[in-house]
């Protein structure tokens, strides 16, 4: 088992070996995490729509 001080110098050992992503890399990235997770919703919402529309005509 390690010491809590021990655990923290490992961790802050590994961070330094991270490569970070600049701020255009950073900005590209999360314009294409909007747009998919835009897109899926907008699939999801479709079908969900569809699906009321349908259910309500079968009940009625």
């Amino acid at each position: 088992m390690t010491s809590p001080v021990s655990f923290l110098t490992q961790t802050y050992d590994e961070l330094k070996k991270v490569v970070w992503p600049t701020r255009q890399q950073l900005m590209k990235l999360m314009l294409i995490v909007m747009f998919a997770s835009l897109v899926v919703g907008l699939y999801i919402g479709g079908i969900d729509f569809v699906l009321t529309k349908l259910t309500e005509s079968l009940l009625k």
